[in-house]
């Protein structure tokens, strides 16, 4: 018997990747909406705009309003994404040191109400393909 959080129906996965640079660097500029399009392409496909508390990402999907968890020395980088015509989805994202100068960012992805596995994986393929160009980008400063 499989145990049930590791059958392909998972409710969840945590895709991670280790770069090499400090913890505080690497929230500042993740957590900068602003820079979202240098990596997080699943998110975010041309510029990001304010709008009042929100921002608004082009996404490879339409338009979608973001909102983002409070500036914190946690690197805690939650966010909320309200795509149009669907319910706003949560995505818990952080940060956190490893060690000195080396840090692990660590993205859980939710499986939505109604979505196949094969939608599941390649959402999940997405991500880690957005956290590697983010490790790109820190590790090349």
């Amino acid at each position: 018997m499989t145990p049930m959080n590791e059958t392909k129906s998972s409710p969840s996965r945590v895709v991670t990747r280790q770069v090499a640079c400090d913890w505080r660097r690497a929230y500042a500029v993740a957590a900068d909406p602003v820079r979202l399009p240098e990596w997080a392409s699943g998110l975010a496909d041309g510029a990001v705009t304010r709008d009042g508390d929100h921002w608004i990402a082009q996404t490879p999907a339409g338009h979608a309003r973001l909102r983002f968890a409070p500036a914190n020395d946690l690197g805690v980088m939650d966010h909320w994404v309200l795509p149009e015509g669907v319910p706003e989805v949560y995505v818990p994202f952080r940060v956190i040191e490893v060690d000195a100068g080396r840090c692990e960012l660590q993205f859980t992805l939710l499986r939505q109400p109604g979505m196949d596995d094969p939608a599941f994986e390649r959402d999940a393929a997405w991500i880690a393909r957005d956290l590697q160009a983010l490790k790109q980008l820190l590790e090349s400063a």
